[in-house]
C-alpha cells in the first residue's frame, strides 16, 4: 500500500488547524479543518499540509481517509475568541510552525485543486508560484492577522495580496475579515480574477476580473455559523472545478452553507448526501 505522502490529493489543503479555547473546553478549529470535511463529503481523496504539537489529540476529529502531513511545532496554534461588550477581542496563545514550500512532498505538488486557508500567517507566499498552473482557491482571513506580545490579534496589511490574488482561481472572503479597512474590498477584487465577498445571511458579491455580480443566500435557522464561510469556499471551489459554471457552484455552496448553520460545530459539515441533493438540484431541469 502506497505512503500517503505519494498519493496524488484530488484536494490538497494548506494552513494550520487549531486549539480553540471555548467555554465548552478544547475544540478543533481553522480554515482547513473545516474545509477537510467539506472535500471528504464530495468524495474526494483529501491531504493536508499542517503543523500542530506532534501529539496533538484533536487531530482525531479530522475526517477519517484525510492524509495528514503534520510538521511537528511545539505547540497547536491556539485561539480563544472573548466576547465583550464593545466587541470580539482575540487572543492567539500559541503558534505552530510557518508552512514552506520545502516541506510538501512531490506527488503532492500535483494535486487537482489546491485550497490555501491559513489561520496565522503560516502558509509561505511562494506556494502562490508552485501552483500557478493549478486550480487554486485563496481564504486569506489569516494572512491579515498579527499577534501582539500578549497574545492579542491585531490586524495588519497583507503585503503579499499582489502576489498571491493574481494566481488564484477563487479568493472567497467575507465582510468580518476586512472590518478593520472595508476599503480593501475593491482593492483584491482588482487583483482577483474571480473573488466572492460573503455577507452571511445576506449573500454577498462575486467579483469577476472587477465587476460586481450579486448572489443571493438560502435562508436558515441559525443554531451556530462557525465554519460556514469554510464550507461555502470549499464547496464552491471543487463544484466550479467539477462542473465548469461559476453560478452552479455558488448555488451548491450557499445550499450547504445555509445546512452548515442549522448544526453546532462539525455537524454542520456537508454529509455526503446534502452534496448529492445540492448537486442534482442545479442539475434539474426546470419546474422538475
Amino acid at each position: 500500500m502506497p505512503n500517503a505522502a505519494e498519493i496524488v490529493p484530488d484536494y490538497l489543503l494548506i494552513g494550520h488547524i487549531t486549539h480553540d479555547v471555548t467555554p465548552y473546553g478544547p475544540q478543533l478549529g481553522g480554515t482547513v479543518s473545516y474545509a477537510s470535511h467539506t472535500a471528504s463529503a464530495f468524495g474526494l481523496k483529501v491531504a493536508l499540509l499542517t503543523s500542530c504539537a506532534p501529539d496533538e489529540p484533536l487531530l482525531e476529529h479530522l475526517p477519517e481517509g484525510v492524509m495528514v502531513l503534520n510538521i511537528p511545532a511545539e505547540h497547536t496554534t491556539t485561539f480563544e475568541n472573548i466576547y465583550r461588550p464593545a466587541g470580539r477581542v482575540q487572543y492567539m496563545y500559541h503558534r505552530a510552525r510557518t508552512l514552506e514550500v520545502s516541506m510538501l512532498p512531490p506527488a503532492w505538488r500535483r494535486a487537482r485543486q489546491v485550497h490555501f486557508g491559513p489561520i496565522a500567517y503560516e502558509v509561505e507566499p511562494a506556494f502562490a508560484d508552485l501552483f500557478a498552473q493549478t486550480p487554486l482557491c485563496v481564504t486569506p482571513q489569516g494572512w491579515m492577522r498579527h499577534r501582539e506580545p500578549d497574545g492579542r490579534v491585531r490586524q495588519v496589511p497583507w503585503d503579499a495580496a499582489a502576489r498571491v490574488l493574481p494566481r488564484a482561481d477563487l479568493t472567497v472572503l467575507s465582510v468580518e475579515d476586512i472590518r478593520h479597512d472595508p476599503g480593501l474590498e475593491p482593492v483584491f477584487a482588482a487583483l482577483a480574477p474571480v473573488m466572492v465577498m460573503t455577507r452571511a445571511e445576506q449573500g454577498g458579491i462575486v467579483y469577476i476580473h472587477g465587476e460586481p455580480h450579486t448572489y443571493a443566500a438560502y435562508p436558515a435557522e441559525q443554531v451556530d455559523p462557525t465554519g460556514a464561510g469554510d464550507v461555502f469556499a470549499t464547496a464552491l471551489h471543487i463544484v466550479r472545478y467539477q462542473l465548469g459554471d461559476l453560478w452552479r457552484a455558488l448555488d451548491v455552496a450557499a445550499r450547504l452553507a445555509a445546512n452548515s448553520v442549522t448544526r453546532p460545530g462539525f455537524s454542520g459539515a456537508p454529509t455526503p448526501d446534502e452534496v448529492a441533493e445540492a448537486l442534482d438540484a442545479v442539475s434539474a431541469p426546470p419546474g422538475r
